[in-house]
């Protein structure tokens, strides 16, 4: 149970009056401290209709108490770690975080289709100053705590859950100068009765996407479930769940690129009739009022909407779902397949359990670098699955 100090005043989580204080500092601006540690860690105030909700600032989950529900694995565990300060800038006084992207914006006459989802941080050595578009995806999906779960939620995740905190996570990030929020596009349910408030509302929310009379056109940013990717007269339609009559067009060198890049998650998405394929893409529409697809990444997920890249991590996260401790799936951003990372940190007492899954391929480089990442957080223990070995072994529950 988390205890909140709001100025001079200690509230605990379960307080019958927690929302009518929570709705007075968020007037005041005031934030909330989380005082699971000493001396402290900052919070913000969420607002979700007429609930006030705390949540943890952005990259700080690492300084919480492994017993606090805001705790999250240390940064360096995962791809994230390389990023923070570089692509990803955070203000300790705002919360906000500054994304440097290694994609565009803006489109300037026309031009040949970049390699989907793939800058040069994507997988390239050495380079971490950028966002690609799949990192961006993997940033927002964390910070929206879409990677944490718990056997007691399940049945509780859903699509207009999902979305809300996508969106909420992207009111604390910032790129090229603006909220992040502003240019993201995540549809809401699509409820029939609602059919066409929903469209005025998607009219409205795409309003910026459209061409200016001159100058270079403004992108948005899509993030949304994939239904299908079907041909059409000229190229593909990307047909995203919940808006099946506002297909996104792709040219055919796009189409081809996507499949080559992201096979892996293609193949994962088809071999589990229960996971989800998400993409994220940057677009544009026509004067018509079509929207085009400029550049596109994937990502995977369960049922529970927890990311995976491997069958192998698909059994990790299937056996953590059927839990009661709490999870928090890791995830790659920048970094190529064979350097080691935590698959997930399992939020276990007296310290937290780091999960690796050791591929087969892996040589003894690998090793050596798994031994050292290991090494460099003693107040986390480690848990190993080495595949070339076989069954997945027990999980390391207390």
């Amino acid at each position: 149970m988390r205890r909140f100090k709001l100025v001079d005043q200690v509230i605990e989580e379960t307080a019958p009056a927690l929302q009518d204080v929570l709705a007075d500092a968020y007037r005041r601006r005031i934030r909330p401290v989380c005082l699971c540690q000493e001396p402290g860690l900052a919070m913000y105030i969420a607002k979700v209709g007429d609930q006030y909700i705390v949540k943890r600032m952005p990259s700080s989950g690492g300084g919480h108490d492994p017993a606090c529900p805001s705790y999250e694995p240390p940064d360096e565990l995962s791809g994230l770690g390389v990023l923070i300060g570089s692509a990803i800038q955070i203000d300790p006084e705002s919360g906000l975080s500054a994304l440097k992207v290694g994609f565009s914006l803006t489109k300037v006459g026309t031009r040949s289709a970049p390699v989907p989802g793939v800058g040069s941080s994507d997988g390239v050595g050495g380079e971490a100053k950028k966002l690609s578009l799949r990192s961006l995806l993997h940033y927002l999906w964390h910070e929206a705590e879409l990677t944490a779960w718990t056997a007691r939620w399940a049945g509780k995740r859903h699509w207009w859950n999902v979305r809300w905190h996508l969106i909420e996570a992207a009111r604390q990030m910032t790129v090229k100068g603006g909220i992040l929020s502003d240019v993201l596009f995540v549809p809401e349910p699509f409820r029939s009765a609602d059919k066409a408030a929903i469209e005025q509302r998607r009219v409205t929310a795409l309003t910026s996407a459209l061409p200016p009379r001159t100058g270079p056109r403004k992108l948005m940013i899509l993030v949304g479930e994939v239904k299908d990717i079907a041909p059409a007269r000229n190229g593909h339609r990307l047909i995203i769940k919940h808006m099946p009559d506002f297909p996104f067009l792709l040219d055919e060198t796009l189409k081809r690129r996507l499949q080559v890049r992201f096979e892996n998650e293609m193949a994962l998405w088809s071999a589990n009739q229960d996971s989800h394929l998400i993409a994220i893409a940057t677009f544009g529409l026509t004067l018509a009022g079509l929207a085009v697809v400029e550049e596109m990444a994937l990502m995977v997920v369960s049922e529970n909407w927890v990311p995976y890249d491997s069958a192998y991590e698909k059994k990790l996260v299937d056996a953590l779902a059927k839990v009661r401790e709490r999870s928090v799936k890791g995830l790659r951003y920048n970094l190529p397949i064979n350097t080691p990372t935590v698959a997930a940190v399992l939020q276990s007492h007296p310290q937290p359990v780091g999960l690796y899954i050791v591929p087969p391929s892996a040589d003894s480089a690998y090793d050596e670098a798994l031994n050292e990442l290991i090494a460099s957080r003693p107040d986390v223990d480690a848990w190993i699955w080495r595949t070339a070995d076989g069954e997945m072994p027990p999980l390391p529950f207390r």
